[in-house]
């Protein structure tokens, strides 16, 4: 026979073991809560996929689009069209899809700060370009990728081409639009890893920038735009609008030409 004491063990435990209606309820209950979070979650990732094959095949046939234009009849037209299919194909997905644009940052504060910034980018940079170039021309070495200025041009048509056409045009592609576009795709897989981020996000852009002048200008040599696009790369991230990667973009073109024309 049992004792009283271990009777009282015995109700006690049993009162602990949940009944058969509970545990169907625990179930019941997981489930939803399986389902509440699968849903946002593949939402989520669908929402990304899409985005990341928007931006790739935007970024494609804006590329394939500009080599045809160079190398069809419309050839002549190629320093007008260029530049209008990079920021339509910029713009387009973007006010379809219907998020914000990057911002170009004409507010007072942004201004400020972005031109203090560019300041001391070039000051550091520009340097750096003219002792590169003086060391590959004392060692006897062709100077890559040498900007030439068409005949028949004048140097405030070519300065207004080089800010207004080719700076704005590409900066708008590569960085308001493939930059931002991937900063997107990481927020929520680098979310606490925000240097990460950033990083990923200039390098990546700055290879579709190189690959798509190797593609365009149909030389290997252009790889070497990759490290500009660094460069612009990071100014976007840290001044978070296309003002400063627009005017060092125009002023690294405009320095590079003046560096190998000092050179010839």
């Amino acid at each position: 026979m049992l004792d009283r004491s271990s009777l009282t063990r015995q109700v006690k435990i049993a009162d602990l073991l949940p009944t058969s209606g509970s545990v169907q309820f625990f179930i019941n209950r997981l489930k939803q809560f399986d389902i509440s979070l699968r849903v946002p979650i593949l939402r989520y990732f669908c929402r990304m996929g899409t985005l990341f094959i928007e931006t790739a095949l935007v970024t494609i046939a804006a590329i394939l689009a500009i080599v045809a234009f160079n190398s069809g009849f419309l050839s002549g037209s190629a320093w007008f069209v260029t530049p209008g299919i990079l920021v339509a194909a910029a713009i387009a997905p973007t006010a379809i899809r219907r998020r914000k644009f990057a911002k170009i940052g004409f507010n007072t504060s942004q201004i400020w700060y972005s031109l203090t910034l560019l300041g001391w980018t070039c000051m550091a940079v520009f340097p750096a370009v003219f002792f590169g170039c003086w060391v590959l021309k004392s060692y006897g070495f062709n100077l890559p990728l040498r900007p030439v200025l068409p005949a028949g041009q004048s140097w405030v048509c070519w300065l207004f081409y080089q800010f207004m056409y080719v700076a704005v045009a590409e900066e708008v592609f590569f960085r308001g639009y493939v930059q931002d576009n991937i900063l997107r795709l990481t927020s929520a897989v680098m979310e606490k890893r925000r240097t990460l981020q950033c990083w990923v996000s200039i390098v990546v852009s700055a290879a579709c920038f190189a690959v798509a002048h190797m593609i365009i200008q149909g030389q290997i040599i252009s790889v070497l735009t990759f490290l500009p696009g660094l460069i612009f790369g990071w100014l976007f991230v840290r001044t978070r609008s296309l003002l400063a990667p627009i005017l060092f973009h125009g002023l690294a073109n405009v320095c590079y030409f003046v560096t190998t024309a000092a050179f010839t």
